[in-house]
């Protein structure tokens, strides 16, 4: 959605971008609205993958982004209700802030303390975190199976709760490192309450960590570590990634990180953060319109995007 783990995404090209697709993109007086809430607003992805997905299908829909400050958050949910959005998205800084305005919520959202998806059902908004279904969805469109799979998450924001709650409902097995322990503990603690299911949890850079790296089967970055302006920097050094693993970096921006090149050039498998991207606004899609969201022309209009922001 351009912003995750309250980690900006520069995109100097995008707004030219949203015009050549709002262009071709008519507007009638039965039109649906969709759009995406956060402050700030106007790095997101959101509109150009949205639209190009409505203008797929047909779908008389249009997606835009809607700038959002804290103070003004209520009056911004009672207005989606009042305008009757189909639905829209929630970003930072207000991801978790949303929940007491919502008429219900999901319980994974619930158990995560997160929403990033809401639809509103005839006057009544219910909250969805497609953050966690769509980091799912994209590691089964891989073909990764987690049950009773060694993971583990590096990070412990708010990506990385929503990744693990989502892992350990599927049955994996699960350690979390990160430089402050107790962020990590945190996570692991709520997981439990919920699924009764324990966590490891460890700092980075220590023999323990590097025991969990060795016997991992999985591993997924949530840091920021390989974005802007931390593009030089990987969170685990690659000489100690063993080659059977595979490897899952939530950045999207660059799509290629110094971490997922590194790794690539000792034959790990590895996966950048645009299928997520892609499968969490595909979630969205399809909770708002009922249809089957069209997702390669969601990840091309994305990944066009990107790489016109990389030039």
């Amino acid at each position: 959605m351009g912003v995750l783990n309250n980690r900006q995404y520069n995109f100097p090209n995008l707004k030219s971008n949203i015009f050549k697709i709002m262009s071709n993109y008519a507007i009638y007086g039965k039109t649906r609205v969709c759009g995406i809430i956060g402050d700030p607003i106007e790095h997101t992805l959101s509109p150009i993958m949205q639209n190009a997905a409505f203008r797929e299908l047909g779908l008389d829909y249009v997606y835009v982004p809607l700038n959002v400050t804290k103070a003004n958050l209520a009056g911004a949910i009672e207005g989606i209700r009042s305008l009757d959005f189909a639905g829209i998205n929630v970003t930072i800084p207000h991801k978790v802030a949303v929940i007491p305005y919502l008429d219900e919520v999901d319980g994974l959202a619930e158990h995560i303390g997160a929403v990033n998806t809401v639809v509103n059902q005839g006057g009544v908004l219910k909250g969805y975190n497609t953050d966690a279904s769509g980091f799912y969805h994209a590691l089964t469109a891989n073909d990764i199976k987690v049950s009773k799979k060694k993971i583990v998450i590096l990070g412990a924001g708010g990506a990385a709760s929503a990744i693990a709650f989502i892992l350990a409902d599927k049955g994996a097995e699960l350690t979390i490192l990160n430089r402050s322990l107790a962020s990590a503990e945190e996570i692991a603690r709520r997981v439990f309450q919920t699924f009764r299911v324990q966590i490891k949890v460890g700092e980075l850079v220590t023999e323990e960590s590097k025991l969990a790296l060795d016997a991992a089967e999985l591993l997924v970055n949530t840091t920021s570590l390989g974005m802007a302006p931390h593009l030089t920097e990987t969170p685990v050094a690659a000489s100690l990634l063993k080659k059977e693993l595979v490897i899952f970096d939530i950045i999207y921006n660059p799509l290629r990180t110094r971490f997922l090149i590194e790794a690539g050039e000792k034959g790990i498998r590895v996966i950048n953060g645009l299928e997520m991207l892609v499968r969490q606004g595909a979630d969205s899609f399809e909770l708002w319109t009922g249809r089957k969201a069209p997702v390669e022309i969601m990840r091309k209009a994305a990944g066009d995007a990107l790489r016109e922001n990389e030039k």
